[in-house]
């Protein structure tokens, strides 16, 4: 008997612990709810105005990933993609060795990728995974030597500061290359081989046979592989005067980087890729006399210098010109509508065009009466974010969770390349949003959201920090809010605009570095309800 009861009274013990565990865990999850459960409640919808906002030239130096390529879209642009890079020496000082003589001279640089299958004999077949535009495209790819030394600051009135280049910078740099194209090797008709090139997702398979006939088999991942002038870098590196090879920055005055242009493969389609040029590696192989070891002055040993394109000063740079569509044009220049907001939102990256969206109508001074309800301003129009204040502290609910929600205009879209993620940000002071810095990529969302049919539906964005704190604090700043395109979650860093506008001085790097564009719904009247943009917030209201 005391057993069993002292066995039930445990068990009791037990449940009543585990109960308010799962209701605390509960409320946890419930402050912090994305997904589409709302147990049951209502949202209440509040109007937003949204327009369209033009990017122009940004900076875009010393950032990785960078674009190469042509990347023809005929919803938005027909983007070319150059780059420029500096070049260090992979340690200093260098010795060459005595009457070298240049074999080869190869540039790598990986793409990225992922393996899908591996055979039993060892071959792996990759996929690549930043590759926009058709995946047949072809370009022709020209590497020269930059003419220009670039710097990664400059004083001005004795203060030292951070030197920018920016994406409408590519006619600078071609017209200061120097001398002939370095990837000049020839294919079997006598034309350039890379003025076919393509980004080629095949294993690379390298095989050897040593002095005994072994044969051996070297696997690299994808990656681009341009054989160089040898002649240039005989007379560039291996002829240099030593002291030209003794530091990184004499180097880079000597050797000023390279400079990689793009253009159509004739009538070629042809695409773009996002590279990480900083893992790229020159390779020299050469021989030199080997007298001070030997008896015979006429022996040789294979050396190599290896030339990576990220040293200590490294800078580089990526220029992007866009040839727009007309109507793509128009809608983020001439035919914006900033009092009423506009019917689409055109968010392409690069220099293309972001999203302003303002989520309450200008502030009128209100009261409340004895009851509770908002009493009219001078304008007897009773602001939203005051109605909000209302409910929660007059009307005691809680704000469970508030969302944006863009839905993307299918019919535009159908057939284009989608962006998988956007990113909204504070744009009146260039900041991450609080809900962004509580729980960052699991809970924020903006992850595009797929029907049955593989096509992109919305993109769902979680502002529910930011709406609490402008509720339970009326002296909070109602800011705008800025909607772009976004390559990566964790890139927060912000690139400046060349030309400053009114709307803001800079743009989320996470849009630079993305070549893709969507067109959204706004949030006008015209739009059907079922589309249309507004903010959903969702209340937890007492009995």
């Amino acid at each position: 008997m005391y057993k069993t009861s002292f066995i039930k009274k445990a068990l009791l013990a037990v449940m009543a612990v585990f109960l308010y565990s799962c209701d605390k865990d509960f409320n946890a999850i419930g402050d912090g709810l994305i997904g589409d459960d709302h147990f049951g409640l209502e949202a209440e919808k509040y109007d937003v105005v949204a327009f369209n906002q033009e990017v122009t030239p940004i900076q875009s130096n010393t950032m990785t990933p960078n674009a190469l390529g042509i990347l023809d879209n005929p919803l938005f642009a027909s983007t070319t993609a150059n780059f420029v890079t500096q070049v260090g020496l992979s340690s200093y000082p260098i010795k060459v060795g005595d009457s070298p003589v240049i074999e080869s001279v190869v540039l790598e640089i990986p793409y990225f990728n992922h393996a899908t299958t591996t055979d039993n004999e060892g071959n792996t077949t990759y996929v690549l995974d930043s590759i926009y535009g058709d995946k047949n495209g072809k370009i022709k790819l020209s590497v020269y030597e930059s003419g220009i030394q670039m710097r990664s600051s400059y004083l001005s009135g004795g203060t030292q500061l951070p030197q920018f280049y920016y994406t409408d910078q590519n006619t600078d740099f071609f017209n200061n290359k120097l001398g002939n194209r370095l990837n000049d090797e020839k294919a079997t008709d006598g034309t350039f081989k890379d003025d076919q090139f393509f980004f080629d997702a095949n294993e690379i398979r390298i095989e050897t046979t040593d002095d005994k006939g072994a044969k051996t088999t070297t696997r690299k991942a994808p990656q681009m592989t341009l054989q160089l002038n040898k002649q240039f870098f005989q007379d560039r590196i291996l002829n240099a005067d030593a002291s030209k090879l003794a530091a990184e920055d004499v180097f880079q005055e000597y050797f000023r980087g390279l400079y990689f242009n793009v253009e159509k493969s004739g009538s070629n389609p042809s695409n773009l890729a996002l590279m990480d040029f900083s893992k790229g590696v020159i390779t020299i192989k050469y021989k030199a006399k080997t007298s001070s070891t030997t008896d015979d002055p006429e022996a040789t040993e294979d050396k190599e210098i290896l030339l990576n394109l990220k040293g200590t000063f490294t800078t580089t740079a990526n220029f992007l010109q866009d040839t727009r569509n007309a109507d793509y044009q128009s809608a983020i220049t001439t035919n914006v509508n900033k009092t009423d907001g506009d019917e689409r939102l055109y968010l392409k990256g690069g220099v293309g065009s972001l999203a302003v969206i303002k989520l309450f109508n200008p502030t009128d001074v209100l009261s409340y009466d004895s009851n509770g309800a908002v009493v009219n301003g001078a304008n007897g129009v009773a602001d939203q974010l005051d109605e909000i204040r209302s409910n929660v502290v007059i009307k005691n609910w809680k704000v469970n969770e508030a969302n944006l929600v863009f839905y993307i205009d299918a019919d535009k879209m159908a057939g284009a390349q989608e962006p998988n993620r956007v990113y909204l940000y504070n744009l009146t002071d260039n900041t991450i949003l609080a809900d962004y810095s509580t729980d960052a990529v699991s809970a924020y969302g903006g992850v595009i959201s797929k029907g049955t049919d593989k096509r992109g539906k919305s993109y769902k964005i979680r502002i529910t920090s930011h709406i609490r704190n402008l509720v339970k604090d009326a002296t909070v700043k109602n800011v705008d809010l800025g909607l772009v395109v976004s390559l990566s979650p964790t890139t927060v860093a912000f690139n400046a605009l060349k030309e400053k506008n009114a709307i803001t001085p800079v743009v989320p790097r996470t849009s630079l570095l993305n070549p893709l564009g969507t067109i959204i719904y706004g949030a006008k009247a015209s739009i059907p309800e079922d589309k249309r943009l507004k903010l959903e917030v969702y209340y937890t209201k007492p009995n």
